[in-house]
């Protein structure tokens, strides 16, 4: 068991001391509420200065042993006029604060508890309505300690052993004030080992300050790098979004690059290919002759094209012919209907057809590059 703190500092370092504690010998607790444990555990004192904070091993029923921490000492007891101090021991459980501590009467060699009792078991263990209706995280241990003080004033939970003198009437004992503990210092101490004693408190003193004062200013310096970070990872994400950005333009760019040296290339072999046919041409040629395909694939382009682009004229004419009232409605629906069915068929044929010249065009380019 660790010795309880002598002052408000101290208890203060003792609980920060075991409360950050971290490995195998760190307090069952969890991180996020050890803060909330703190502050329970000094407003506490700071109410009942005869409970002290301390450290101790505590054995479950199933018979496994976990060092908590737990508020030992007395709670005042107001009955008939008088107060008294009724030994506790507020054990705060693994759970807690999000659960509520377990509750012991702690009696004395001279003492017993009593039987029955409303709110205290034969063993010790106090039942009591706050600790049933414990809400987290408003329950707290100094509201606790004012209700059992309360609980106990109403049906007092121990009895002294000790009889009083014979009387007439048999009595079956009377309540005994419980003053909390006190010490006895030593008169004859070496005024040596007081000076010691003294230096040494001095310089712990000393040393906590220095490392309070390292600590915070190490916390500011950690705050300053997290910001920092949080900066440094902001630029990050902007210029992976540039990057991406682009990375997607160069290929779009790359993209259009070859489709322009595509058509240049195109352009280039029918310049060389007709180049000399100009001479060749008759004086009366028709312009219908000019253009001549010379393969199945660029004739049945010119032919879905021809096509798209004269359904096309079709519909625009039964458009303004229904506008004009001459074509009723449901002939101008259906004719319109059919013409877009058969114009969708020969705008995916031409879709196909220029896929599959796009394809040649780059493998005759792919081949005079390697040639």
């Amino acid at each position: 068991m660790s010795p309880p703190p002598a002052n408000t500092q101290q208890l203060q370092q003792f609980l920060s001391s075991v409360l950050s504690q971290r490995g195998p010998t760190s307090l069952p607790y969890a991180e996020t509420t050890k803060w909330l444990i703190r502050q329970h555990l000094l407003t506490l004192v700071s109410s009942y200065s005869s409970l002290e904070p301390k450290t101790a091993t505590f054995t479950h029923n199933d018979g496994r042993s976990v060092i908590l921490l737990q508020a030992d000492g007395t709670i005042p007891m107001p009955f008939q006029g008088v107060s008294y101090n009724i030994p506790i021991v507020i054990w705060l459980l693994e759970s807690y604060p999000r659960h509520p501590p377990c509750v012991y009467v702690n009696p004395t060699r001279d003492m017993i508890i009593k039987r029955p009792h409303s709110n205290v078991s034969p063993s010790g263990l106090v039942s009591l309505s706050y600790l049933h209706d414990w809400v987290y995280p408003s329950s707290n241990l100094t509201d606790l300690a004012a209700q059992l003080s309360a609980a106990f004033s109403r049906d007092p939970p121990l009895y002294s052993q000790r009889r009083p003198p014979p009387s007439p009437s048999p009595s079956i004992g009377s309540v005994r004030p419980i003053h909390p503990p006190y010490h006895h210092q030593n008169q004859t101490d070496d005024a040596a080992e007081v000076y010691k004693r003294n230096a040494i408190n001095k310089l712990v003193d000393m040393i906590h300050g220095d490392l309070v004062l390292m600590r915070t200013g190490r916390e500011a310096e950690a705050e300053e790098l997290l910001s920092l970070q949080g900066g440094l990872k902001r630029r990050e994400e902007e210029i992976n979004m540039g990057l991406k950005e682009m990375v997607e333009e160069k290929e779009t760019l790359e993209q259009q690059l070859q489709v322009i040296a595509m058509n240049s290339e195109f352009l280039d072999s029918w310049i060389r290919e007709n180049q000399g046919k100009a001479k060749s041409l008759l004086v009366d040629l028709d312009v219908d002759d000019a253009f001549e395909c010379n393969e199945t694939l660029s004739k049945q382009m010119l032919d879905c094209t021809a096509l798209d682009l004269a359904i096309e004229d079709v519909v625009y004419s039964i458009d303004k012919s229904f506008r004009d009232g001459l074509v009723p409605f449901d002939q101008y629906l259906r004719n319109v209907r059919l013409l877009s069915r058969e114009q969708f068929f020969y705008r995916a044929t031409a879709a196909k057809v220029s896929a599959v010249q796009m394809e040649a065009q780059v493998a005759s380019i792919a081949a005079r590059l390697h040639s």
